[in-house]
């Protein structure tokens, strides 16, 4: 008993191992409720059910912030709240992406929520990568900041100018490396992401994955490219490793459950990437200016990451406001 006493109160990453153990039993227990119960078998899922599972990863992932801010005090609490907004305002990316995977593979919708459940435990794991690593680089070299300061900036004014630019899923080096090196069916084989049948070059029985698998491989590898962002941003608020990862995988495990309500609408959202561009800027600029004004107060980054995903959202339902008839008359 006492030596797991303390293991429990052992160092890890600056935090006690009993509050990372804690977290990680929160997020598993959310993710066997939603296989296990909301989930078990396979059915299309609407906006309205989205939008409840949202709202509910949403209000854990506050409750999970007020605790920090109780725990850990006003500061870690205030980080963390900024770095769910930032996190889950850059991976509403995804979803654009991740609709056009399904859409080239096509993935019916019956079977998009095992690619996007299963895809998380993916995720759970490159990201304590992602972020042990940064963590390390930043604790041993200070002036690693200032390198994703100019990354975040520049990718900022990249992402401005090519809003209107859609990935190339067909010419995409993964998928084309996949295909030349695994046995992949020509169809979809029910939900299955491996199946078992004869090879029609050889007549042998073989292990052939089917397209779900290619399209959970493909949401992954985006997730990483996205991760190269999301990641520098965070530790731009706060290097605590606790804080950057637990913000990260709430925000993650709450925008996969509104997945199937944002895809519904991705048309009213065109303006949306310009104000993450402008978000990424000012998170980058952060980083230089504590030469010359101090650093920057959470309360202010979380109020200006707000206001800026909220004009986004704001200009983009202002100006697509007349598309949503348009669609409706033509299909009339």
């Amino acid at each position: 008993m006492e030596l797991l006493l303390n293991f429990l109160q052992s160092d890890f990453l600056g935090k006690p191992a009993w509050l990372w153990l804690s977290f990680l039993g929160v997020v598993v227990t959310l993710l066997a409720f939603d296989l296990g119960v909301l989930h078990k078998d396979d059915h299309e899922i609407g906006v309205r059910e989205s939008l409840l599972l949202s709202a509910g990863y949403i209000g854990v992932a506050l409750a999970f912030g007020a605790y920090v801010w109780w725990y850990l005090g006003a500061q870690a609490g205030m980080d963390y709240y900024t770095g769910f907004m930032i996190e889950k305002s850059l991976s509403m990316d995804n979803v654009f992406v991740i609709a056009l995977i399904f859409s080239f593979f096509a993935i019916p919708r019956l079977y998009q929520h095992r690619v996007l459940f299963w895809g998380i435990l993916g995720v759970i794991v490159l990201r304590a990568i992602m972020i042990g690593l940064g963590a390390t680089l930043v604790s041993q070299f200070s002036w690693i900041l200032y390198l994703f300061g100019a990354f975040l900036v520049l990718t900022g004014i990249k992402m401005w100018f090519m809003v209107d630019h859609e990935p190339d899923i067909a010419n995409n080096p993964l998928l084309k490396f996949l295909k030349k090196h695994m046995r992949v069916t020509d169809g979809l084989r029910g939900n299955a992401f491996w199946v078992k049948e004869a090879d029609p070059k050889t007549g042998r029985v073989e292990r052939f994955a089917t397209p779900l698998f290619l399209a959970l491989l493909l949401v992954e590898f985006v997730d990483l490219i996205f991760a190269v962002d999301s990641v520098p941003a965070i530790f731009a608020i706060t290097t605590d490793p606790f804080i950057v990862y637990t913000s990260n995988i709430f925000a993650i495990l709450g925008l996969r459950a509104l997945y199937f309500a944002l895809a519904a609408m991705i048309h009213r959202f065109k303006y949306l990437k310009y104000a993450l561009a402008l978000v990424l800027v000012f998170i980058g600029s952060k980083i230089f200016l504590v030469g010359f004004i101090g650093k920057v107060p959470a309360v202010v980054s979380l109020s200006v990451t707000f206001g800026l995903i909220a004009g986004g959202v704001i200009v983009s339902m202002w100006k697509t406001r007349g598309e949503t008839a348009e669609l409706a008359a033509k299909a009339n």
